[in-house]
């Protein structure tokens, strides 16, 4: 016996708030202001710009620790939200199920230009991922997509499944 399709506000409304819980789990993104938009499976992380994000206000430009932080909470959000989707799509998790963030083993930034004292965006790639291991790669830029400002690339521990 098939299925009755779900009306397509109810599976939105899932998956906006499976996104917010999932990201309501990392404490530094609220202090940031970071939050995310979602289109289908695809997110974009969003930094809005803030005065205390300033690093150098000679410049001005944004600090350093927060741009790597940025970037690092765009690939966990990414790559949790990459190993809960189909779950998430067949309504077979709730967020109190959501298993434990993936653990950074290590973590590259490169900075290539300073950070101008506006919003900034960034997307994840999981190049990677599999039981225990998992490769990303993230992408930041402000105004312009093919500017970008930063990249990085992370290497994670995922959650065990128990």
């Amino acid at each position: 016996m098939s299925r009755k399709p779900e009306p397509v506000q109810v599976i939105k409304q899932r998956r906006d708030g499976a996104l917010k819980a999932l990201v309501g789990r990392i404490p530094y993104a609220q202090f940031l202001g970071i939050h995310f938009d979602r289109r289908g499976d695809e997110l974009t992380g969003i930094m809005p710009f803030k005065e205390d994000l300033i690093g150098n206000p000679v410049l001005p430009a944004l600090h350093g620790g927060a741009i790597a932080a940025f970037l690092e909470m765009t690939a966990i959000t990414e790559l949790s939200w990459s190993m809960l989707w189909a779950d998430i799509e067949h309504g077979e998790i709730s967020p109190e199920d959501f298993p434990r963030l993936p653990k950074t083993i290590d973590f590259t930034v490169d900075y290539l230009r300073s950070g101008l004292p506006r919003d900034a965006y960034a997307r994840a790639r999981v190049n990677r991922s599999g039981r225990r291991y998992a490769s990303v790669h993230v992408e930041a830029w402000q105004d312009n997509r093919t500017k970008l400002f930063a990249q990085a690339t992370g290497h994670f521990l995922m959650p065990s499944k128990d």
